[in-house]
């Protein structure tokens, strides 16, 4: 341990994640990993599956905005964290969400027989429990956005938002091959809609906290990345990017005087999509979106609008991707009706889809009216911990008014299945899309549509590699017979392919048998811890 002059600890802080490594196998429940579309979304696509390490981006984001001397760990082992604990911090803040809730109290053991002089701060969605629950593990506990908390308890002087925007590239791989880097753009935390179950909307008291206040703060934080890598894409965090009209106008204007594309993921709903015209949205440069689909009847408010199944085929004829997230476990659902709602969700062919279980998290109001009807399941209200594990989506931890927990799960699983079954992977469908929008916009009298139909003529050459693989890996004989006639028809519509596209095109299935060897016997799955520094 480095000594300091009268056993004081200088004035630093070290902000963690929990330590690694994660996953079932080390008694996690399922869906907790590193990894956000491969646990959640594509988990049933094997080596088709996207795969990006998604670090606890607010730790960069907060650190960046503080003035104390701090240093930021992404997934350390307990050795490493022991290790730098000795380096001698007077905070320590940890980073968790309800479902790792059991690796926190870990991390605070080690804390306070390593640095017991530290004061601890407990930060992120696992802070929505009651402070009966943490107050055993912590000091300082975090309920809001974290920069004004933080630079408040460092005794730093308040700053105004828009905050410095710190430039965090994640990157994307298929077959093990990088296919891209995304900029994160921190538009926005918490949600007005208040969806019952969502806890992040809660967290936030159903408000809307702007990160990014105005539409030219958010224009030039995408200008700021492209100066260092011109060919970036980005993907937006905020609950409900498009909600707020004002901005998203104003956004809109700053991107039509620049004549610039920034192709954008974002995460929206029914609600503020049809607030815009589609012509609006390419301009503004959405190339995705995620958005709840839900359950026919759910009836939640950030439904309103457009019928759904309108608009999602509007924007995939347009080119824009489509993740849709459907919920299992309404207490209106059988497994009949589940079904039905999954055969009209896959007519639409999104591009990407998310199944998750109707859970109740507490802090919401689902989670409050579960408990007041006496219908968590009885196992878990007597093992918190059991139950905390478990809240991951994946689980069904409440008394379902016509089917078993099991029935629920298996049910759960069988959506993945048919999804991948029936529709094939989801870089064939992305290329799909591509297509589409590519003939919709080729000719348009729009030159900034025509701008966005050439990103999706280079996205699909950039993605012919991956369509080896699903001619001959593809999960049926329907999904490789479709990825077949894709294949021909881009070779007769766009010519030749380039050179590079070919000689990676020859690698792919080798790769992609690599990948779907090394998903089989766990090789390659844990990250390498990230150590940042900040003002040291």
């Amino acid at each position: 341990m480095i000594s300091h002059p009268n056993g004081v600890l200088p004035r630093r802080l070290l902000l963690t994640s929990v330590c690694r490594p994660l996953g079932r196998r080390y008694g996690d429940g399922i869906s907790v990993g590193y990894e956000l579309a491969h646990e959640q979304i594509t988990r049933a696509q094997g080596c088709f599956s996207p795969r990006s390490y998604q670090v606890h981006f607010s730790l960069e984001y907060i650190a960046h905005n503080l003035e104390i001397p701090t240093v930021v760990l992404q997934y350390p082992t307990e050795r490493e964290l022991i290790r730098e604990l000795k380096r001698g911090y007077s905070h320590v803040g940890v980073s968790f969400l309800l479902a790792v809730f059991h690796r926190m109290k870990r991390v605070v053991e080690l804390i306070r027989k390593h640095s017991p002089q530290s004061k601890i701060i407990l930060g992120g969605y696992g802070t929505i429990l009651p402070d009966e629950e943490l107050a055993p593990y912590g000091d300082y506990i975090c309920r809001e956005e974290g920069v004004g908390f933080l630079r408040r308890l460092m005794g730093e002087p308040e700053k105004a938002m828009p905050y410095d925007h710190p430039l965090i590239v994640n990157g994307l791989k298929v077959f093990s091959t990088s296919i891209g880097d995304n900029g994160m753009i921190f538009a926005g935390l918490g949600c007005p809609n208040g969806c019952d179950f969502c806890c992040t909307s809660h967290f936030f008291k159903r408000k809307h906290v702007r990160l990014l206040p105005e539409g030219r703060d958010i224009f030039k934080v995408l200008r700021d990345y492209r100066a260092r890598k011109p060919s970036i894409k980005f993907t937006v965090l905020d609950e409900d990017f498009l909600l707020n009209k004002r901005r998203s106008t104003e956004f809109l204007d700053c991107v039509r005087q620049a004549k610039a594309d920034y192709p954008m993921f974002v995460f929206s709903s029914v609600k503020a999509l049809s607030q815009y015209s589609l012509t609006e949205l390419l301009e503004m440069g959405i190339s995705g979106v995620w958005m709840g689909y839900e359950g026919r009847r759910s009836n939640f408010a950030k439904q309103q609008g457009r019928p759904i199944d309108e608009l999602i085929a509007d924007l995939r004829a347009h080119g824009i991707i489509v993740l849709a997230s459907m919920i299992v476990g309404f207490d209106y659902q059988t497994p009949q009706i589940i079904q039905e709602e999954l055969d009209q969700l896959l007519a639409l062919e999104p591009t990407l889809a998310q199944f998750l279980i109707y859970g109740p998290v507490p802090g919401t109001p689902f989670y409050e009216r579960i408990t007041a009807q006496g219908r968590l399941r009885k196992k878990f209200v007597k093992d918190r911990d059991a139950f905390f594990r478990r809240c991951t989506g994946f689980y069904n931890v409440v008394d379902h008014p016509t089917m078993t927990a099991p029935q629920v799960q298996a049910i759960q699983r069988d959506c993945f299945r048919q999804d991948f079954h029936r529709l094939g992977p989801s870089i064939v469908r992305a290329i799909e899309t591509w297509r589409l929008g590519y003939h919709r916009l080729k000719d348009s009298s729009n030159a900034r549509l025509r701008e966005v139909a050439e990103r999706y003529r280079r996205d699909i050459l950039e993605s012919f590699p991956a369509l080896g693989p699903a001619v001959w890996m593809g999960p049926t004989r329907v999904a490789r017979q479709r990825a077949r006639e894709l294949l021909s028809a881009i070779r007769r519509e766009f010519g030749p392919i380039p050179m590079p596209q070919r000689v990676r095109g020859w690698l792919a299935v080798p790769m992609a048998a690599w990948t779907t060897l090394t998903l089989g016997l766990g090789l390659f799955q844990h990250p390498s811890m990230v150590r940042t520094e900040y003002r040291l």
